[in-house]
């Protein structure tokens, strides 16, 4: 039977794995900056379930976040992940995060980030759909937001688009991805898990398949762009996993110190023990990063899968090719968010897309 070393003879696979392990493990948290948001999107998770009024008590919440920072910083935390509320409403806060952590942050496009102070921050845009649907979805059809985000972010190396597509949509995917990568960035696929029961199109249960499918011929045509892999992209809209299906048994970022999470972190499936998903009141925490009692059927959300694959390493090293799905997965997560030491030129991307197509196909 073979073994990790004989997986790693290749150079560029050896590299590969040699920079997630020179990067370190993560103990990460997730963070509500705040509770705030200038826009209310169609089917957005945090106002669906009402996050923003998960606010324990009364207090300064300025001086609560500065004690988090604090306590995490003791606790080991070396990672946030940074969402919301609309984060670039307390660009002060995000900067604090940004000088002590490693970390990424989720914006809806409109408040530009500015370059200093935030120099090497992962910045992944909201876009839901060509400059129509986005617009509709996200604000009623009253401002091209789309456009906006674009002219912020343009030529910006720190950003990429996390494209939201709904399963009716697959036929826009490209006019999108190509606009995204003419703007100087790159994509990262996210799928809409229609919260707000508008049914037809964006109804996650008609299933990923076409949506799935563009997004491989995607990765076919702009290999330096896309930070979508074949078998993340499998993963996440198929819900599969050997032989496991995603939900909240096997969920791997549940927050380990909430009581109602105490029987999942029994069952048996492996999970992030550090993990956390912090309310915007620096204080509390709730059952996950995107839900309070949401079913987890509806949950599409990248870093979600991204954990659910990174965990079970074990179960990947089966063969040469599922060694091969699993460390691209990995690296691509560290890739995203700045925690290996790349150009971002995209030259990486390309390789790593070139690897999978090559194994997929001595494996077929």
């Amino acid at each position: 039977m073979a073994s990790l070393s004989d997986y790693l003879q290749d150079p560029f696979v050896a590299r590969l794995y040699r920079s997630i392990r020179e990067a370190g493990p993560l103990r990460s948290v997730s963070l509500d900056l705040t509770h705030e948001c200038n826009l209310r999107c169609t089917g957005c998770y945090y106002f669906e379930e009402e996050m923003d009024k998960l606010i324990a008590g009364g207090g300064d919440l300025d001086e609560a976040f500065a004690k988090w920072i604090a306590k995490e910083k003791a606790r080991g935390t070396n990672f946030v992940t940074i969402v919301g509320g609309e984060p670039t409403l307390r660009l002060d806060r995000l900067e604090a995060i940004y000088h002590n952590f490693k970390m990424n942050v989720a914006t809806n496009g409109l408040i530009r980030i500015p370059f200093e102070g935030f120099e090497n921050m992962p910045i992944g845009v909201a876009v839901w759909g060509d400059h129509s649907t986005d617009a509709r979805l996200r604000n009623a059809g009253k401002r091209d937001l789309f456009a906006m985000a674009l002219k912020n972010y343009r030529h910006d190396d720190r950003a990429f688009f996390y494209y939201t597509v709904s399963p009716g949509r697959y036929q826009e995917i490209e006019k999108v991805v190509k606009e995204c990568i003419d703007n100087g960035n790159k994509v990262l696929f996210n799928y809409y898990s229609d919260l707000h029961h508008l049914g037809g199109d964006y109804d996650y249960r008609a299933g990923f398949k076409r949506v799935r499918d563009e997004v491989a011929r995607m990765i076919d045509l702009y290999p330096e762009h896309i930070l979508t892999t074949r078998y993340f992209n499998q993963v996440t809209t198929s819900g599969k996993l050997y032989g496991q299906t995603w939900g909240y048994e096997v969920c791997t970022n549940v927050s380990t110190n909430y009581e109602p999470n105490a029987a999942r972190l029994r069952n048996g499936n492996p999970y992030n023990p550090h993990f956390r998903a912090y309310n915007a009141d620096f204080t509390t925490t709730r059952r996950c990063c995107t839900g309070i009692d949401r079913s987890c059927e509806s949950c599409f959300d990248a870093w979600q899968h991204f954990s659910w694959i990174m965990v079970n390493m074990k179960k990947h090293l089966g063969s040469y090719g599922e060694f091969i799905n699993w460390l691209t997965s990995m690296y691509m997560f560290y890739y995203i968010n700045r925690l290996v030491n790349e150009r971002y030129d995209g030259k990486e991307l390309a390789r790593i897309h070139q690897l999978l197509a090559t194994v997929t196909k001595e494996t077929a």
